[in-house]
């Protein structure tokens, strides 16, 4: 008879091999080579993507610099869904290298970082009219106790040049330690594939340099597509990898210094961040602020109309 324990246990190493094969499996099945992943920058900044500069980690391994744009109104209602529009434009025709050497599209992601307490709006609150315009996009936070940063992609670049987050504010009403006026909001979006992993190896999608001075005297193919350039130095003998990809532009014999391009530039994409505010206005700061116009509106009425008596006082003063 099987103790509880052991039913758990065997349980465990069921999900365990379920959960490999999968990974194994979708690996093969759906191949992730051109795409542009912000949830990278979990991995090298896990608590949050905005260092102390004000520079996004997502600049550690995208490193052209490409515009970005967010557009969110100037001042939301406490407790009310708004759209936050993100703008990643680039040239759609552009193709950039794959990790397996060939040429693709780019892919897009972004990270949105949104104020204290607002989040993306639950599906219930979301009008149709909205859901039509997010096409079905999923968007995660950045930490589980971190809903107001908000990560989506990859996505294909082609369809998702500007995407839409439904965001939701809060209610100081609700919330004691939310409170009305201005704050800051900060994007970073990327398109195509960064030329530096989170581990700090470089991708095949940047320029590969001479680690040494010398002399090309041996340029290698390997089976793969991929070469090794053999530099005659002070030295000695040294071999730089060049991974398939890049395209070489030395040749044999040709004279380098340290830190010259073996080859050249691959990327297309690169990252971009924009910071702007949102003011989360309060209902009665609306409605008094409406009522003290109106107050001034009826004082100009009423001197005109005290003036308009005094000139015909002084009239008929003057014609008696």
């Amino acid at each position: 008879m099987r103790t509880p324990i052991l039913e758990a246990i065997r349980k465990r190493l069921l999900l365990v091999i379920a959960t490999i094969a999968f990974l194994i499996i979708s690996d093969f099945t759906f191949p992730q080579s051109a795409s542009a992943y912000p949830f990278w920058a979990q991995q090298t900044a896990p608590l949050t993507p905005r260092e102390a500069t004000g520079r996004i980690v997502c600049a550690n391994c995208h490193l052209a610099q490409k515009p970005a744009e967010v557009e969110i109104p100037q001042a939301v209602l406490p407790n009310t869904v708004f759209e936050a529009v993100v703008k990643i434009p680039y040239d759609l025709s552009s193709q950039q290298v794959l990790g397996d050497g060939s040429k693709g599209g780019l892919n897009v992601g972004a990270v949105l970082m949104l104020p204290e307490g607002f989040k993306i709006a639950p599906p219930d609150r979301i009008p149709e009219e909205l859901q039509e315009k997010l096409g079905g996009l999923y968007f995660q936070p950045y930490r589980e106790d971190m809903e107001n940063v908000v990560i989506v992609g990859p996505l294909p670049g082609e369809q998702y040049q500007e995407i839409v987050f439904p965001i939701l504010s809060p209610d100081p009403a609700q919330n004691k330690n939310i409170h009305f006026g201005k704050y800051s909001v900060h994007l970073g979006a990327n398109r195509g594939r960064g030329q530096v992993y989170p581990t700090g190896e470089p991708s095949n999608n940047t320029v590969y340099k001479a680690s040494a001075a010398g002399t090309v005297s041996e340029i290698t193919k390997q089976e793969d597509g991929s070469y090794q350039v053999t530099l005659n130095t002070k030295d000695g003998q040294v071999v730089d990898k060049i991974p398939v990809g890049p395209e070489l532009i030395v040749s044999e014999g040709q004279t380098v210094e340290a830190g010259d391009p073996l080859t050249s530039n691959p990327n297309v994409g690169g990252f971009g961040q924009k910071d702007t505010e949102v003011v989360l206005q309060s209902p009665q700061r609306i409605t008094w602020l409406m009522v003290f116009l109106a107050g001034i509106m009826l004082s100009q009425i009423f001197l005109v109309i005290k003036k308009k008596q005094v000139e015909r006082v002084q009239a008929a003063e003057m014609n008696f």
